[in-house]
C-alpha cells in the first residue's frame, strides 16, 4: 500500500493514502518533516526532560511534569485506549511510526552516516532539508513510542483549564475577602481563548451555513497548529491539526460537514491541601474518613545541562498528583510556626478515568453530517470546548463538549482541604447545549451554554462585537468573513475614558492628552497615535493601582512552585481586570480618581513618540533564539478586541498572544473556504514556508483552501509496510516508557519566555 504527499503553493501538505490506518502514518511522517524540532521539543515537554537542553530555567517546568505524572497518565490512556477501542490504538501506532520514520529521514537529511538512506521510508523527500536547530545542538531525534502523542496532548492542556487561578483566589481571600474575588474574575495571563461563530443558511448569500473564528494561544515558532488535507477512500477532510497528535482535533471541514471549537472556560480540575507525614514504609496522607492512607512514592531524576543532577519525589494521594510542596512542605519555603507544612495534589480527568478522548478523533474524520459530529464528542474528554458545527443539509450544532465533574462550589473556588469530607467526585455533568440567535451563534468564552460549569470567563466584549457586526447585514458570504476577524474596537476602553472625562484642573499637558483621548475612535489600530496614548496611560494606571497599599499582600510573592506564579502576579491580574476594578462601587479605599490622574500626569510628561505598532509588536516563543533576529511586525489590537493580540497592560506592550490560526469554512463550496497562521507551513527556518504567511495573516487576508488534487505538486510516494508488522512494531516498552530518563533535551513551556519578555520576576513557565 503506498501513500503520497501533495504540496499546494504555501506548503501545506495535502495526504493521500489507501485507508485510515496508512494516512495516519503518513500525516506522522510529513509532520516529522515539516516539524521535526518542534516534535523533540514537545516531546520532552510531555517526559518533563526540557532541562537536559535548556538548562535551569526550564528546571521548574519539568519538576511540574514528574510530579503532575504526564508521561505516566499517557501509558494509562493508552492502556485504556487499547481496551476501549483497539481500531483508534492501531491508528495512533500508525501516526507514531510514521514520526519515526520521518524522524529518520531528517537523521539522514543531516547526517548520512546517523541511518538507513536511499528508500522512500527513511530518505528526507528532494528539496527538504532537517531542522538545523538539531545541528545547533549536536542532537539527534529521539524515539516517540504509541503514548507520546497521549502526553503531548496533555502537556499542551494540563494548564489550559488554570487550576493555578484557584490559588489566586484563594490568596484574594484571604488578603481582601470573599467579595473581592468577583472584581478579578477575568481571564488570567495563562488562559487561551477563542473567537468562534456560526452562520446558519438563512442568513448567508448561498443557503449554506458559514462557520469562521481564531483560537489564541500564545505565538510560537513553529505554530501550534498545522493546516493539513487528509484524504483515504473512508473520508477526505481539510483542517487545522496539532503536530505531534493524529487526525484533525479542533477545526475541519469533511466536505458535507465542518466544525470548530472555542475555549468553553469550565473548572474541570482540583486542587486539594494534603496533610502527609513520613513512616517508615513511606508516606501517608489524611483522607476525608480520618484515616491515614499509603500515598505512592517515588523519586526521579532530571538532568540539567551544565550542572548537577537534580532528584524530584513524585508523590500521589488518593485525590492525585502532589503538584506542591510535600510532607516538609515547600522546598525553599518556610512553614509559619502553628501551621501544617504545604501540599497540594492536583485531581484532574484523565488521571482518574484513564480517558483523553482519543476515541473521538477518527469518528469526526468519518462524520458526514452534523449528528455525526455530535456523536463524535460524546466520546470528547478535554479539553472542555464549546463546539459549533453545520452540514450541507442545514443541521447546525451548538453544545458543550468534555468531561466535568461533580462536586461541590468550594472545589470550584480555590484549595480545598482532603482530610475534610464533601469534596469527592459524584460524576459527571451533563454537556450543555445552545441554539442560535436570528441565525447565528457567537462564542468568544464569555458567559455562554458553559456558565454552568465554570467560575471565570472572558469579558463579553468580543462576543458583543462580533453579534453586532453580524447584526448589520442581512446576509453573509464566507469572503466576508476576515473583515471580522481583524476588529479593533475596544470597547473595554470606556471605563478608564469616564474617569479620564471626569477629571478637571489638569495642568496644561496633562489637559491636552486628556482632549486627546477623549477624541480617540477607540480602536487599537497599529498606526493609532490615540490608541498608543490609551495604551501608555492605561500601563502608568496599572502600575499606580499595583503599589497601592490595598493591595500589597497580595504583591508579595507568592509561597508556591514557580511554575504557578504567573496566575498569581499582581499586576498582569490588575491589567485584566482594570474595567472591573474601575467600575466597582468601591475599591478598598483606593481614590481611583486620583489614581487616573497621576496617570494621565505622568504620561504627559513623557508621551509616547509614535503610534501603537511601535511598541506593541509580535513576540513568539522559541525554543532556540534565531542565529539572526527577526524583525517581528507590528500589531493592531488588543486583549478585549476581536483582533486579540494580548500585551500585559503595565508591564510591556509585546504581544506573545494571539490569533494562532484564522479559519472560514463555507459549507457551500469548501474551495471557497480560507485558512491562515501566523508564520507558515513549515518550522524550518530558511524555508520558502517557514514565514509566508505571515504578510496575510497581519493584514488580514487567508489563504485559499485547495481541495483539487490535480492543482498540488506531488512531493513524495511513501511504500506502507506489513500491517502486521505496522500494527506490532510498539508492543515492547521502549526506553521512553522508563520514568524519569532525560535522554534527550527539549523545551520549557511558552510562558517561561512569556515571563521573561515581560520581565515579570516572578513568573516563569506554564
Amino acid at each position: 500500500m503506498t501513500g503520497e504527499i501533495f504540496r499546494d503553493a504555501w506548503g501545506i501538505p495535502h495526504l493521500r493514502a489507501g485507508d485510515a490506518i496508512e494516512l495516519a502514518r503518513l500525516q506522522g511522517r510529513v509532520t516529522a518533516l515539516d516539524r521535526a524540532w518542534q516534535l523533540e521539543t514537545e516531546r520532552h515537554r510531555a517526559q518533563g526532560t526540557s532541562a537536559s537542553f535548556l538548562g535551569s530555567e526550564a528546571l521548574p517546568w519539568d519538576r511540574f511534569a514528574r510530579r503532575v505524572r504526564l508521561a505516566d497518565t499517557a501509558r494509562r490512556c493508552l492502556t485504556e485506549l487499547d481496551r476501549r477501542d483497539p481500531e483508534t490504538g492501531r491508528w495512533l501506532r500508525a501516526y507514531v511510526e510514521g514520526v519515526n520514520e520521518g524522524l529518520a529521514a531528517q537523521n539522514a537529511s543531516s547526517s548520512p552516516a546517523s541511518g538507513p538512506t536511499g528508500t522512500a521510508e527513511t530518505a528526507a523527500p528532494p528539496g527538504s532539508s532537517a531542522a538545523p536547530e538539531f545541528a545547533r545542538v549536536a542532537l539527534a531525534p529521539g524515539r516517540w513510542e504509541p503514548w507520546t502523542p497521549l502526553a503531548v496532548w496533555l502537556s499542551t492542556h494540563i494548564l489550559f483549564a488554570g487550576f493555578p487561578a484557584k490559588l489566586w483566589r484563594e490568596r484574594v481571600v484571604e488578603c481582601l475577602g470573599r467579595d473581592a474575588v468577583g472584581l478579578f474574575a477575568a481571564d488570567g495571563p495563562g488562559t487561551s481563548g477563542s473567537n468562534g461563530w456560526l452562520v446558519a443558511g438563512e442568513r448567508t448569500v448561498t443557503g449554506q451555513a458559514v462557520i469562521a473564528g481564531d483560537p489564541h494561544r500564545f505565538i510560537e515558532d513553529p505554530g501550534v497548529y498545522q493546516q493539513i488535507h487528509l484524504s483515504c477512500p473512508e473520508f477526505d477532510v481539510v483542517g487545522i491539526a496539532v503536530p505531534g497528535v493524529p487526525g484533525i482535533a479542533h477545526f475541519g471541514h469533511t466536505g458535507s460537514v465542518a466544525w470548530a471549537i472555542t475555549n468553553a472556560m469550565a473548572d474541570y480540575q482540583d486542587l486539594y491541601r494534603e496533610r502527609l507525614r513520613r513512616t517508615g514504609a513511606g508516606v501517608e496522607a489524611l483522607g476525608p474518613d480520618g484515616v491515614w492512607h499509603r500515598a505512592a512514592r517515588h523519586t526521579e531524576t532530571i538532568e540539567v545541562a551544565g550542572e548537577d543532577p537534580v532528584e524530584v519525589e513524585v508523590i500521589e494521594t488518593d485525590r492525585g498528583p502532589v503538584v506542591i510542596g510535600g510532607p516538609e512542605g515547600l522546598e525553599d519555603g518556610v512553614t509559619e510556626p502553628g501551621t501544617p507544612p504545604v501540599a497540594v495534589a492536583l485531581r484532574y480527568p484523565p488521571r482518574v478515568t484513564g480517558d483523553l478522548g482519543f476515541g473521538a478523533l477518527l469518528p469526526l474524520l468519518r462524520a458526514r453530517r452534523v449528528a455525526d459530529v455530535d456523536r463524535a464528542l460524546d466520546l470528547w474528554a478535554e479539553p472542555v470546548n464549546v463546539v459549533q458545527a453545520a452540514d450541507t443539509e442545514g443541521g447546525t450544532l451548538h453544545r458543550v463538549a468534555g468531561r466535568v465533574p461533580v462536586r461541590a462550589e468550594a472545589n470550584r473556588i480555590a484549595p480545598v482541604p482532603a482530610w475534610e469530607p464533601g469534596h469527592d467526585w459524584e460524576g459527571w455533568h451533563e454537556s450543555p447545549r445552545a441554539g442560535l440567535t436570528d441565525g447565528v451563534a457567537v462564542m468568544a468564552n464569555q458567559r455562554g451554554p458553559a456558565a454552568p460549569l465554570g467560575v471565570e470567563f472572558a469579558a463579553p466584549h468580543r462576543a458583543d462585537r462580533i453579534a453586532a457586526l453580524l447584526a448589520g447585514r442581512e446576509r453573509w458570504s464566507a469572503a466576508e468573513m476576515p473583515a471580522l476577524h481583524m476588529d479593533t474596537h475596544l470597547a473595554s476602553a470606556a471605563a478608564l475614558l469616564d474617569h479620564v472625562a471626569a477629571l478637571d484642573a489638569l495642568t496644561g499637558p496633562a489637559a491636552g492628552l486628556r482632549d486627546r483621548l477623549l477624541d480617540w475612535d477607540r480602536r487599537m489600530d497599529a498606526d493609532s497615535t490615540g490608541a498608543a496614548l490609551h495604551a501608555a496611560v492605561r500601563g502608568a494606571l496599572v502600575r499606580q493601582l499595583a503599589r497601592h497599599p490595598a493591595f500589597a499582600r497580595l504583591a508579595a510573592p507568592p509561597a508556591c512552585p514557580e511554575v504557578f506564579r504567573p496566575w498569581l502576579a499582581l499586576a498582569p491580574r490588575i491589567g485584566y481586570a482594570l474595567e472591573h476594578l474601575l467600575t466597582a462601587k468601591e475599591l478598598y479605599g483606593v481614590d481611583r480618581p486620583a489614581a487616573v490622574r497621576a496617570a494621565l500626569e505622568e504620561v504627559a510628561a513623557r508621551p509616547p513618540a509614535g503610534t501603537w505598532g511601535d511598541t506593541h509588536r509580535l513576540a513568539p516563543w522559541r525554543a532556540l533564539p534565531p542565529t539572526t533576529p527577526y524583525d517581528e511586525p507590528a500589531l493592531s489590537g488588543d486583549h478585549d478586541c476581536v483582533l486579540c493580540t494580548s500585551s500585559v497592560p503595565g508591564l510591556t506592550d509585546l504581544a506573545a498572544r494571539g490569533p494562532a490560526a484564522r479559519y472560514v469554512w463555507d459549507l457551500a463550496r469548501r474551495e471557497d473556504s480560507r485558512w491562515v497562521v501566523p508564520l507558515g507551513a513549515s518550522g524550518v527556518p530558511g524555508s520558502p514556508h517557514h514565514r509566508d504567511q505571515s504578510p496575510l495573516w497581519l493584514v488580514g487576508d487567508m489563504v485559499p483552501v485547495v481541495t483539487d488534487w490535480d492543482v498540488l505538486r506531488g512531493e513524495d510516494v511513501v511504500r506502507g509496510r506489513d500491517a502486521r508488522e505496522r500494527t506490532g512494531e510498539f508492543d515492547q516498552p521502549g526506553k521512553a516508557d522508563q520514568p524519569g530518563r532525560a535522554d534527550q533535551p527539549g523545551k520549557a513551556d511558552g510562558l517561561q519566555e512569556f515571563a521573561e519578555l515581560h520581565e515579570v520576576q516572578e513568573e516563569t513557565d506554564v
